[in-house]
């Protein structure tokens, strides 16, 4: 390990300064500034901040030209309240770290100690960690910012824990691994009429039934290939709580989730039309709107070949977990592999270990080694 257990000790604790202040997408001003200070103290060359947002990116350049390696890691925490003992157990009422990227952002912060008393042969290492994941927004607001393309990585790496897989054990594959998703959400609007005489209004009531059937049955899931769809309703609202009154509007919230980007958009053209088909037999105004929004995540195959000889080199197990990949979930870091061959690793957090967003669930300390060594590897072996 190139930490000494001092400074793991550090590392660990700044994962847990940080699971005590979780922020949420968009909102994490304070944990960004946590990570600049932090990353100051490791002589960065250059700290990029305000990057899409709140993220922040330290630049560790080398001696000669060659091969700019972004890591990445994400800032932000989740609208759950935390129920656990733990001495570091979230202070802020209803948010807490239950995914882990507190331990994803200490893995880059022990990298950033690394590259700090050694530089990268060649090229340039760059520490990127990310707002907004948990909402689909960050990766995207990164990629958009000016101030991206003076970055342009020609290798982005990333790894997610995993609960359900043994601790320290990697599950890593070529192609897709994350689905694409969004969350769809249709209002209908027609007119309000007294409950005696609902013929005098325009009532969305039957459309929102029809819907609340016909948008799950254009995808029921099934094996998770190339024609996988999945349509869930997730909430539905009609008219107003009183008995006096023949509703006159209704709200639909539904995710939808395909393997690849593809199979997205041919889904996305049949819930619109469905609903523009309801909506114009019941005479009413709808409106759609996506929040949310995640594409495909991919695996490029020579990101996934340095990934694989890194773990092999430190000594890392890994195989594709056991059927984990791909998986339902989404993860808005496919968007990184539109600048550059791009890949993620999956960590195991252990098989009995609380799942992702469960409100009991801490990131094991025990991986922040683990994948430090995998992504150092990865960066001295490209800069040769």
């Amino acid at each position: 390990m190139f930490l000494s257990g001092g400074e793991l000790d550090e590392v660990t604790a700044f994962r847990r300064a940080l699971h005590r202040r979780p922020e949420l997408s968009g909102a994490e001003a304070e944990t960004a500034r946590a990570v600049e200070r932090a990353l100051e103290q490791t002589r960065a060359d250059e700290i990029v901040t305000g990057l899409g947002g709140h993220g922040v990116a330290a630049i560790y350049r080398g001696k000669d030209e060659g091969p700019t390696v972004m890591i990445r890691a994400e800032l932000d925490g989740l609208p759950i309240t935390e129920v656990s003992d733990l001495p570091h157990r979230s202070e802020i009422a209803g948010k807490g770290h239950l995914c882990g990227h507190d331990g994803h952002m200490a893995i880059l912060m022990a990298l950033a100690k690394g590259l700090g008393r050694e530089r990268p042969a060649r090229g340039r290492a760059i520490l990127l960690f990310q707002p907004a994941e948990e909402n689909g927004a960050g990766a995207a607001a990164v990629l958009a910012d000016p101030k991206f393309s003076a970055l342009k990585p020609d290798f982005v790496f990333s790894l997610h824990n995993f609960p359900g897989l043994p601790l320290g054990h990697v599950a890593l594959a070529e192609g897709p691994v994350n689905c694409a998703s969004r969350g769809m959400k249709i209002t209908l609007s027609g007119k309000t009429a007294h409950a005696s005489s609902p013929e005098d209004g325009i009532a969305p009531t039957f459309a929102l039934a029809r819907l609340l059937s016909g948008l799950t049955a254009l995808g029921a899931g099934g094996a998770l290939d190339e024609n996988f769809t999945l349509a869930t309703v997730t909430h539905a609202k009609l008219g107003e709580e009183a008995f006096g009154i023949s509703p006159g509007y209704a709200e639909i919230w539904a995710t939808l989730r395909t393997l690849t980007d593809e199979r997205m958009a041919a889904l996305v053209a049949n819930a619109e039309a469905l609903v523009r088909r309801e909506a114009e037999a019941a005479k009413l105004d709808a409106r759609i709107c996506y929040e949310d929004v995640f594409h495909q995540c991919s695996n490029a195959a020579s990101a996934v070949g340095e990934l694989r000889r890194a773990l092999d080199e430190e000594g890392v197990s890994h195989d594709r977990g056991a059927g984990a990949l791909p998986m339902k979930a989404s993860e808005d870091f496919g968007l990184f592999g539109r600048v550059a061959p791009s890949a993620m690793f999956f960590l195991g957090a252990g098989e009995n270990h609380p799942r992702l967003h469960n409100p009991d669930y801490d990131f094991p300390d025990a991986l922040i080694g683990i994948g430090a060594r995998v992504f150092m590897r990865a960066i001295r072996n490209l800069a040769g």
